[in-house]
């Protein structure tokens, strides 16, 4: 079991109930009418509880309800296991590009890909509705933590730590709103000001989501904890210059405006914060694969995550997180494969195509000789003729359910202790990098990263030159960057946003097999590079605006 200081309790949920039923005990016949309800000021009465909601806030990531893994779900019209956050959020940005197919034949989920979804596919609708419920549940927090409440409920002592929960609860809404831009352009806006329930939310353009979610992160760089002072899995001032950096990253595509400079400077923020690429392989894995390990909250992979959604095989049980990404991505009659991934479980779905496959072999590199690209071949074909069919395409070992010494897991090896990074330090470097190669950043330094990257992928010393790794000032240009990213980033849910900042997701500039529905790939209707806002909001209010094409 992992001993993570912060999510590994909290996540238990032993406080957690504080938002749905914390009176429950107090009723010992069930027949009896409740003598008072769970209301805010019996459950926000100490730092504690506070904390407590912070948790399930974080915790709105990784699991889908208080239930575990076999309990319902938070959102209704998606079963517990497919609703998960986590999941859904990676199956839109990975099953939609080269990175990923799927052989599942689940309502909706073949639609990834062939990308022919609509507006009433189920499992937008789940991925949508996650969003905005985690919305709520952070504005819920974040109205209980008002200055004159946190003074007329907590100790003096206390309030400033509260106030520090407050601030991350905001984090996490900005993370939600910025899911919401980048898949769906617009949608409804809600804040701690709106009252609950009184009147349909207003639809807000991407344009004023964008302008939103820019001032709440840029306010959040003063809020948060210093950089490297908070709990492993909770947000700092490192976090916030993170997603900054992605957003103006793709400013362009989501404004009309490119905001690459911004982009470089926040990600120079966090590259001076005092993280640290992994460099030191293990019995287990490389220096790039210890990101991907059951512990790799610890040292030295914990000095590289910025953030991540925090996951273990005991206490946060779900059929999402990592563990959809390392039992969805292994075949269970393969007893080597599940070996090696660490699970007893496999549930033959996601392989990647030729097109990831293929880029490994750019530059003179190969699978024996970069790192990062590991992938199960021993009974499957890299060409893909059926999408349904498991065997067709290669397996992705990136997560594997074991520590970085070989050591199994503690507790059930049916369930994941991978936490799944959502900002790292490579990641950073590469955004500095990609604004250096459209003109807004420094290109030795980039070019340096992109070098230091490379190295640590080639199994090399980092800080020296090595010319079976590194490239030229010449090559440095978008395309190889984008390249590198899908060999650094592959399955971290950033491809088909990549993507489409590249002009490449829907455009015949860039085709993968089965691309658009058919074998060779095609390019389709550019309207898809954004998704359509469920047919069952639209219904429900009036105040919102579909998406062109749908």
């Amino acid at each position: 079991m992992k001993n993570n200081s912060f999510s590994r309790g909290l996540i238990t949920l032993a406080l957690g109930t504080a938002l749905t039923g914390l009176a429950t005990s107090c009723n010992k016949d069930l027949e009896q009418t409740p003598k008072f309800e769970p209301t805010p000021d019996k459950v926000y009465v100490s730092l504690a509880a506070y904390k407590s909601v912070l948790g399930k806030l974080y915790g709105g990531f990784a699991l889908t309800s208080l239930g575990g893994a076999d309990g319902g779900s938070d959102i209704l019209g998606i079963d517990g296991g497919t609703g998960n956050y986590l999941r859904q959020l990676w199956s839109a940005q990975e099953l939609t590009t080269d990175e990923a197919v799927v052989a599942w034949n689940d309502p909706g989920i073949q639609d990834w890909h062939n990308m022919n979804w609509d507006a009433n596919n189920p499992l937008l609708r789940g991925l949508y509705n996650r969003a905005y419920y985690e919305i709520s549940l952070c504005n819920e927090l974040i109205r209980e933590s008002s200055d004159d409440k946190l003074a007329s409920r907590l100790p003096a002592n206390d309030v400033a730590e509260a106030k520090r929960f407050r601030a991350e609860a905001r984090f996490l809404r900005a993370v939600s709103y910025m899911h919401v831009i980048d898949l769906f352009g617009g949608g409804p806006f809600v804040t701690e000001a709106n009252a609950v329930g009184v009147a349909a939310p207003p639809y807000n353009t991407r344009q004023q989501l964008y302008t939103y979610v820019e001032s709440e992160l840029l306010a959040l760089k003063a809020e948060l904890a210093p950089t490297r002072s908070n709990e492993f899995g909770r947000v700092d001032q490192a976090a916030a210059s993170g997603l900054l950096a992605r957003l103006y990253l793709n400013a362009g595509v989501y404004t009309g405006t490119p905001q690459y400079g911004k982009a470089a400077t926040e990600a120079q923020a966090v590259i001076n914060g005092g993280y640290t690429l992994v460099t030191q392989a293990s019995s287990a894995s490389s220096a790039y694969g210890r990101n991907f390990l059951a512990d790799n909250n610890l040292a030295p992979a914990a000095n590289e995550i910025i953030w991540s959604i925090l996951l273990d095989a005991t206490r946060t049980t779900t059929y999402g997180g990592t563990t959809f990404l390392v039992n969805g991505s292994t075949n269970g009659a393969s007893a080597g494969w599940q070996r090696y991934v660490g699970q007893t479980t496999g549930w033959g779905g996601m392989r990647t195509t030729r097109a990831l496959f293929n880029k490994f072999f750019l530059l003179g590199a190969d699978t024996t000789v970069d790192r990062r690209g590991r992938f199960w071949t021993a009974g499957q074909t890299l060409e893909i003729n059926d999408q349904s069919q498991f065997t067709q395409g290669l397996g992705v070992t990136k997560y594997r359910n074991i520590n970085s010494d070989g050591s199994v897991i503690v507790g059930s090896r049916n369930f994941s202790s991978v936490d799944f990074p959502m900002l790292r330090l490579s990641d950073m470097m590469l955004i500095y990098a990609e604004a250096a190669a459209r003109g807004a950043a420094a290109r030795p330094t980039a070019l340096e990263y992109v070098n230091k990257i490379r190295r640590r992928a080639f199994g090399l010393d980092i800080n020296a030159s090595s010319a079976a790794a590194d490239i030229t000032d010449a090559q440095m240009t978008t395309d190889f960057i984008l390249d590198e990213r899908a060999r650094e980033l592959h399955w971290e849910a950033q491809r088909r946003t990549d993507l489409v900042r590249h002009g490449k997701f829907t455009s015949a500039a860039y085709l993968w097999p089965w691309k658009g529905g058919v074998a060779p790939g095609r390019s389709v209707d550019e309207f898809r590079n954004l998704f359509p806002l469920p047919t069952s909001d639209l219904t429900a209010n009036p105040n919102l605006k579909q998406n062109p094409g749908y």
